[in-house]
């Protein structure tokens, strides 16, 4: 089939790439935009007990005061606030409240910390549109009318709260995305030039995979419009590297093949065929993996993540085709000259190194395993002091952004709670007024809980079917103690609540207390499917029962390296409270999808070796030195444009670029060039169990008439050209 493909293209190349271009004009100019939200109980179904409190809030209290902004004042001088600067305050106040900003609805004094040294302006928006672009316009109008309010009254003011947050995430997010698309293209750049030393074939994977990148964000779009999807900043940044890290793989994989088919003596179309032809199965197995595991995020409960697989999974299917057809049809038209002006093309190198790693992996394949083995088990045992932290707000931007300025000041000078409350909702279960004669008790009940600073009853609807228990946490909203303070507060709210009433607790805490229920969910439900639904892609590619089963026990064992590497680097060495909550299910994906791609290439070529009769242990050396160079430029082009994410300066991004680096540095450079070939040599011919694939069959050389095939097939070089 892919044959076929490779000849298809080969023979219509103008055709092939004109149609790419009017699919991309097409798509981009007609693609919606895509639109993004902040707001962390989006990420949340409707089933979790905190977006029923956020219901029941809607429907009891569509007035209730929630404050999307929060400006925080204080002296210039650091002294404590005088009358004057109260009465500067309240100006300030009633002016922003005149200005009547889009989607302010109520602008409020707030109240002086305990030390006289703080006071706030509450801001009100429409509830509506919360996590939404439009609050982010807002909060900088507001910031940029506060600025002005301030100057010359001794005063200094900050705006916090979730819509300045979501601005600054969204200006932290362009820089970061900015930072990623630069480094990505100097990385691949440069590394293409060291390696074939052709500037025409460096440039040219930039430019194919910009196309490709503009027609997979307008099919994304148009997805996450079709299915109603939530939509994060965080995804751009993530497409840039996966479109350009992933297209550079198969990119690489198809230019190497193509290579060693020119110097077995091919006529260049005939060796681009040839080249599909061999490594096609490979791209396409190995792009399948990658979809299919990020396809298992659909099954995640948390909006973010079922938007985020989806979108990569598109980006990838989109990449795949290219790779398929695309890059074949313009380095078809280029020809030889795409290697312009390096002449090395045109005869095969020792590979000495790569020879000599595969003569190792020959001569003591137990002892390769056995070290390899190791190493990743020894690295996995970091994952023992795995946290989870959920704020994803100050995990999405660096800690200098003014709105995480008010939220530090605001947690000292005020209760560490108190900026984001937690509600208890109390309402009748037969629509008749509750008695008010419990209030004080089960608010005393509500306050005794540990971790609990205050409780105290806020406020009835005006049927009085539904009351609202106010209760400060001890801690911030998103730290480990305030998450399980808050379950406490939810046993004590629905074990005390009185006869013919029931509770449901609302507020930050209680969102990240269900986000990490959600994610245990998805731990337990999206692994195990992507793993499965990997091994049947490996199954289906090598014929084989046995294999896929150590393949995959393999590349889990490269993730349990990798979050424990991180977990020491970021928890232990910089003494972080904990890792983002969903680094591990993207790190699972990543590392376990994308370090497959390696596994099948270096297995795919290790079966291919055995078929031309060489033993298990010979083919596992031969298939290192052929396909070593392949994976090992590959490996380190993805896992430098990975790393580029750390450029973003946000805890998120910072973490999942190493991690995913380093996981990916793992795959390429422990597991398929030791483990997997070490221990599919030790297996021997049971590896390839109940099929034989990897017996030799005879089969039409594909070399032209006049060459002398050599062995190993593809490797070979006409008579007197070996070099």
């Amino acid at each position: 089939m892919f044959r076929r493909i490779g000849s298809a293209v080969v023979r219509h190349p103008v055709w092939t790439i004109v149609a790419w271009l009017i699919a991309a004009v097409a798509i981009v100019a007609t693609a919606p935009s895509l639109p993004s939200n902040s707001d962390e109980s989006s990420f949340l179904p409707k089933s979790y007990e905190s977006i029923k409190a956020a219901d029941l809030q809607a429907k009891a209290f569509p007035s209730a005061f929630t404050p999307a902004a929060i400006a925080l004042y204080q002296r210039s001088d650091g002294g404590r606030l005088t009358a004057e600067d109260e009465q500067t305050v309240a100006r300030i106040t009633t002016e922003l409240g005149g200005k009547h900003i889009d989607q302010v609805q109520k602008v409020v004094p707030g109240q002086p910390s305990k030390d006289g040294r703080y006071t706030l302006t509450l801001v009100q928006m429409d509830s509506k549109n919360a996590g939404q672009p439009v609050q982010a316009d807002a909060a900088k109008a507001l910031r940029d009318d506060l600025g002005q309010l301030v100057k010359g009254t001794g005063l200094e003011a900050r705006l916090g709260g979730s819509a300045a947050q979501a601005l600054d995430q969204q200006d932290s997010s362009k820089r970061g995305e900015a930072l990623i698309g630069i480094g990505t293209f100097a990385i691949i750049l440069v590394t293409l030039l060291i390696i074939f030393r052709a500037p025409i074939l460096a440039f040219l994977p930039l430019i194919l995979i910009g196309l490709v990148s503009a027609i997979a964000n307008g099919l994304i779009a148009y997805a996450t419009k079709l299915f109603d999807l939530q939509a994060n900043s965080s995804v751009s940044s993530i497409l840039i590297v996966v479109l350009f890290g992933v297209g550079t793989d198969y990119f690489l994989f198809l230019m190497f093949r193509y290579r060693e088919r020119l110097r077995a003596g091919d006529e260049p179309k005939q060796a681009m065929v040839n080249a599909v032809g061999r490594v096609g199965e490979a791209i396409a197995s190995a792009a399948g993996a990658v979809i299919i595991a990020f396809l298992a995020l659909v099954l995640s409960t948390l909006g973010f993540l079922k938007q985020m697989g989806p979108a990569l999974a598109i980006a990838v299917s989109v990449t795949l085709v290219a790779g398929l057809t695309l890059i074949p049809a313009v380095v078809s038209l280029i020809g030889p000259k795409v290697f312009w002006p390096s002449k090395s093309w045109q005869q095969e190198p020792a590979n000495a190194r790569f020879a000599a790693l595969g003569r190792a992996v020959q001569r003591r394949p137990a002892l390769t395993t056995a070290v390899s083995g190791a190493v990743l088990v020894v690295l996995s045992l970091g994952t023992l002091g795995y946290h989870a932290t959920f704020d994803l707000a100050s995990g999405s931007m660096p800690k200098t952004k003014e709105s995480m300025v008010v939220q530090d000041e605001m947690q000292k000078a005020y209760s560490a709670g108190a900026a984001a409350p937690t509600d208890v909702y109390l309402s009748s279960t037969d629509g008749k007024p509750l008695d008010k004669s419990s209030f004080d008790a089960y608010a005393q009940k509500l306050g005794a809980v540990d971790g609990v600073a205050s409780a105290r009853m806020a406020q009835v609807n005006e049927g009085g079917t539904t009351a609202d228990f106010t209760v400060t946490l001890k801690y911030e909203a998103s730290t480990d103690k305030a998450i399980d303070a808050v379950g406490r507060v939810r046993d004590v709210a629905h074990a005390d609540a009185p006869e013919g009433t029931e509770a449901v607790v609302g507020g930050m805490s209680s969102i990240y207390k269900d986000i990490d229920s959600a994610v245990n969910h998805d731990y337990r439900t999206v692994f195990p499917v992507a793993a499965l639904l990997i091994m049947v892609i490996l199954g289906l590619l090598l014929r084989s029962v046995v294999a896929p089963w150590y393949l995959i026990a393999s590349v889990g064992l490269g993730f349990g390296a990798t979050l424990g590497a991180t977990v020491w680097i970021f928890q232990e060495a910089q003494g972080k409270p904990g890792l983002m909550f969903m680094l591990p299910v993207i790190m699972y994906l990543f590392v376990v999808a994308i370090g497959t791609d390696y596994n099948i290439l270096m297995i795919a070529r290790l079966r291919e070796e055995a078929r031309e009769g060489r033993e298990p242990r010979e083919a596992a050396g031969m298939a290192l030195r052929h396909a070593g160079p392949t994976v090992a430029a590959a490996g380190f082009i993805l896992a430098a444009t990975f790393a580029t994410m750390m450029l973003a300066g946000n805890a998120l991004l910072t973490e999942m670029g190493f991690a995913v680096s380093f996981g990916i540095a793992v795959a390429a450079f422990v597991m398929a060039m030791f483990f997997t070939p070490s221990l599919t040599a030790l297996i021997g011919h049971a590896a390839w169990w109940p099929g034989h694939a990897d017996r030799a069959e005879p089969t039409a050389d594909t070399a032209p008439v006049g060459s002398v095939p050599a062995p190993g097939g593809d490797h070979s070089t006409p008579a007197g050209r070996r070099g």
